[in-house]
């Protein structure tokens, strides 16, 4: 009887994950054709890299180690005295996001580097077709295969999130969780999964500016560097290290050029057990959008002059 209520409190709740996933996917599909309706040629570059991408096998191994990771991180002991909830929340944030990036680096190297390489590209662009057009068809075709991703492995994480404020309440002999605690834990890391899709979409536009001029292997080192950049620089310049004008100055030239990744970033929060307010996650929106912009508006000066043949 006892289980069986435990169950019902955690399901109870992921009424909340079936309608944010169906919202998601008439969101997605939304969007998709107001850009076939705009931008008929951009939405069939789009749709047919995004095709591509669901279908390569690095999809599914991402996808399944994301499943199995989100599944397993609930029954892991952390030992952190009643916070595994809080370990729990960062982790699988954490693993969703690199596993997009991953996903979509690899993604716009083969789509964009790849075809440039085997002038799939020249051929494509010997039709009425722009290089604007390739670039940001390609572009959206990855962030639609990002999107996928996120959708699943988010919806899979809510609901382990939920389960696991049930497994702990059991394992630790306290009171019966109620509806609302479970629905407050899967509350809090929402925003958190919209700023983690942010940061796949940054790094995908960075993918794919460095795509139109290197291979793979550069493309996944340099943005493997600006990563760990991203979220080392603002730390430095707060430092007592930062204080030297030579590192100040070397920070400072970063911190302009690289993205802002800690704007992303909501540990603070979770580990504090705040809520994130969704003007934040507008504000940061806004940050990802403009960056995403310079990003592709580079990518499209690397590509405009770049010789195809």
């Amino acid at each position: 009887m006892l289980l069986f209520s435990a169950l019902m409190t955690w399901l109870n709740p992921l009424w909340m994950v079936a309608v944010g996933v169906a919202a998601a996917v008439v969101l997605l599909a939304g969007v998709f054709y107001l850009i076939r309706f705009a931008m008929p040629k951009i939405a069939a570059i789009a749709w047919t890299t995004a095709k591509e991408a669901l279908s390569q096998p690095l999809f599914y191994v991402v996808l399944s180690i994301g499943v199995f990771a989100l599944i397993l991180f609930p029954f892991v002991p952390y030992n952190t005295f009643g916070e595994d909830v809080k370990v729990v929340k960062d982790e699988g944030l954490t693993l969703i996001m690199v596993l997009s990036i991953i996903l979509a680096l690899w993604t716009a190297s083969m789509s964009i580097a790849e075809e440039i390489e085997g002038r799939t590209a020249l051929t494509l662009l010997s039709k009425p077709i722009r290089r604007m057009s390739f670039i940001i068809g390609k572009f959206l075709g990855i962030i639609g295969t990002v999107a996928v991703l996120f959708i699943i492995l988010g919806a899979l994480f809510l609901a382990t999130v939920s389960y696991k404020v049930v497994y702990d309440a059991r394992e630790s002999a306290q009171p019966e969780p109620t509806r609302q605690q479970c629905r407050d834990a899967m509350v809090q890391i929402t925003p958190g999964l919209a700023l983690a899709f942010m940061e796949a979409v940054v790094f995908t536009s960075i993918g794919v500016a460095i795509s139109t001029r290197l291979p793979m292997l550069p493309n996944l080192i340099i943005c493997i560097s600006i990563y760990v950049l991203g979220h080392l620089v603002p730390m430095l310049v707060n430092s007592a290290v930062g204080q030297f004008e030579i590192v100040a100055f070397t920070a400072g030239v970063f911190a302009t050029i690289l993205p802002v990744l800690d704007h992303f970033n909501i540990y603070a929060a979770i580990a504090t057990g705040k809520e994130v307010p969704w003007s934040y996650v507008a504000w940061a929106g806004l940050y990802c959008v403009l960056y995403s912009s310079v990003a592709m508006l580079v990518a499209l000066l690397l590509f405009e002059d770049r010789d195809l043949a």
